[in-house]
């Protein structure tokens, strides 16, 4: 076989067991290697090394360092003559049975293009009908048809996010919401602590109260108010975290003691008090609904098999691949946490647009070298294809590493994290020695180390902008590493899969997030490490307690106090406000208080939780920020 146009000066050349080749000379007179087999000629050169550097070595370089540097450079440009790595299927007769049964029942190429676009059709019908049925079942009677929620919907919000008093979440009894949850609802987590009275809960989901040990017939679970709507759902037995599901929730106002336990997966969390919004689920609610992501998962992993056994052309099989796991993980496994499907294809195509520019150079980059020629139809479809399903489902993959965010602040914080990042980086150098050495038997080993030191000073300097914080999404990190599987090799054909997959991932779950982001974003709802007040020892009577603080420091006017988590008091500096008494509403309760300072309506941190006991004594809080 020779390639597909003439070159000057071509004479065929012996390259080696298995190497059939064309050398010739380009007009500046250097000598290259042409692989036969390649249909474009940059793909299929092969850099051939450079003469010995005869230049004589400058006074001022002792003998010892110009021997290692000459020592060095030498290994790094490989042998001589360049050993191209090309995949020799097992079992070739086997593999290569669906191209031949194609070539005997389909000849010619107009009817299978006819045949590849029938069988588009035929995937999108079957991929749009179960997902039209997924979203449209589940009219519950005297409900209506449940809206979509997502995994940490809540009635409830955080600090003093519902106003004075909760008013700005009212109502806090007498309604009822039909809902619509997805499935995997139980790995959503608190990232940042949360204060549940005295307690504060981290790396873990958030239901207060369900079920109790002795409870009056009839009566099923509350839940606190700020519970996660759909993990208190899998909780209460309505839904489950496999196939998600459909119910309706109902307030029943304010309620105290709520205790822990733990059903179906999922460990709730107690709180010995009150808290004016509470909600249950109504008897009978749940619904046939259900999110059938694993019935779409089949219908995609099927056509995209077909896809990959049947077709040996690397851009149909490369863009084919792209487009269907990009809108599968979009629209089914791992969609944006939006209320309904047009508002999540609307965010999807606006994200497609972008990551197909972004594929289109990937693939002329590095993935065409590494899937042009391949005949190991089997061996493709279970590394490469494989992998890229491993990598795109990274909600059910990869996402029991205790790594929820690559930050310094998670690392320290979150258990297990350290343990894992380094384990996650032995693996990574071992990989990363086995690149280098076949792209060193390449002879493309000088390229890629100049490739990835330029990776490497534009990270160095993005960490040394000023008032800025690197944040390595995993699309980031599989484009950073994807340049160094362009080899045709079977472990890169597994780690080319795992990258396109994670990149697929994190660009239809969360977008095109920046590499830099503020102190501020990457903390969301954490702590702000901001000015806490200095409460003075309470005055205690048999029904009343009364606190007492200095004045707000510039630029704070004014303090925010929450008993039991719900903002009860607000006073500000230009009212002279810097006492409270309060009553105990109930005997028999506990009560919790914390305080925070105020710029306007918007609190910072505030102190951990003092607790008001029963007996009147007063356990003061604990030094640190809450949230």
């Amino acid at each position: 076989m020779r390639p597909q146009r003439a070159l000057p000066e071509e004479r065929q050349s012996h390259q080696g067991p298995n190497q059939q080749g064309y050398e010739y000379t380009t007009p500046d007179g250097s000598s290259t290697h042409l692989l036969a087999g390649y249909d474009d000629p940059d793909d299929a050169i092969a850099p051939q090394r450079a003469s010995p550097d005869t230049s004589p070595r400058p006074q001022w370089v002792p003998r010892s360092i110009a021997r290692v540097y000459q020592v060095t450079k030498t290994w790094v440009q490989g042998p001589q003559p360049p050993q191209i790595q090309k995949i020799a299927p097992y079992c070739a007769r086997t593999q290569t049975a669906p191209i031949r049964l194609l070539d005997l029942y389909v000849p010619k190429n107009n009817h299978r293009c006819l045949l590849l676009l029938g069988f588009y059709l035929f995937w999108f019908l079957a991929f749009v009908g179960i997902l039209h049925r997924s979203a449209n079942s589940g009219m519950i009677e005297g409900f209506g048809t449940p809206a979509q929620i997502g995994c940490i919907a809540s009635y409830w919000n955080p600090g003093n996010g519902c106003g004075l008093d909760g008013n700005d979440c009212r109502p806090f009894s007498n309604g009822s919401f039909a809902f619509r949850c997805p499935a995997n609802c139980a790995r959503a987590m608190v990232l940042n602590p949360r204060a549940v009275g005295a307690q504060e809960i981290v790396y873990q989901p958030l239901v207060v109260g369900g079920w109790k040990d002795v409870a009056p017939e009839n009566e099923g679970p509350i839940y606190r108010g700020d519970s996660y709507l759909c993990q208190a759902a899998i909780h209460a037995g309505i839904v489950t975290n496999q196939k998600g599901g459909c119910g309706v929730a109902t307030l029943i106002g304010e309620h105290s003691d709520y205790p822990s336990s733990k059903r179906n997966g999922i460990q709730s969390v107690g709180f010995d008090s009150g808290f004016p919004l509470s909600f249950s689920f109504v008897p009978g609610s749940s619904s046939e609904c259900a999110d059938l992501r694993w019935p779409l998962l089949a219908v995609s992993v099927i056509f995209t098999t077909i896809l990959s056994l049947f077709t040996t052309s690397p851009a149909v099989f490369f863009y084919s691949i792209f487009v269907g796991i990009f809108f599968h993980v979009g629209l089914g496994s791992d969609p944006p946490s939006l209320s309904d499907y047009y508002s999540i294809l609307s965010i999807i195509i606006g994200r497609f647009l972008p990551a197909a520019f972004i594929s289109f150079v990937l693939y002329r980059s590095c993935i065409r070298r590494q899937l042009i020629g391949l005949s190991a139809q089997i061996e493709k479809t279970i590394l490469w294809l494989g992998g890229c399903w491993v990598g795109a489902l990274n909600n059910y993959t990869f996402d029991h590493i205790p790594i929820s965010r690559l930050t310094p602040h998670d690392l320290n914080q979150q258990p297990g994290a350290k343990v894992a990042l380094a384990i996650i980086v032995a693996i990574l150098l071992i990989i990363a020695a086995g690149q280098i050495y076949f792209l060193r038997l390449e002879g493309r080993l000088p390229r890629y180390l100049a490739l990835y030191i330029a990776f490497l000073v534009g990270i160095v300097i993005l960490v040394a902008l000023p008032g800025l914080d690197l944040r390595i999404h995993h699309y980031i990190l599989a484009l950073l590493l994807l340049p160094g599987t362009a080899i045709q090799t079977r472990p890169s054909l597994l780690y080319q899969g795992i990258l396109v997959g994670l990149f697929i991932n994190g660009i239809t779950r969360w977008g095109f997030d920046s590499l830099l982001q503020t102190p501020a974003m990457l903390l969301g709802d954490g702590q702000l490490n901001t000015l806490l007040p200095t409460i003075a020892a309470p005055l205690i009577t048999p029904n009343n307690i009364t606190f007492a603080w200095s004045a707000p420091l510039y630029p704070y006017d004014g303090i925010s106090v929450l008993v039991n988590d719900v903002e009860r008091y607000r006073g500000y500096e230009d009212y002279d406000a810097n006492t409270l008494v309060w009553a105990r509403r109930r005997s028999n309760e506990k009560e919790y208080f914390r305080f925070g300072y105020m710029t306007g309506s918007a609190a910072g941190d505030y102190t951990k939780a003092g607790t008001w006991k029963l007996d009147g004594t007063w356990i003061p809080p604990l030094p640190g920020p809450s949230r």
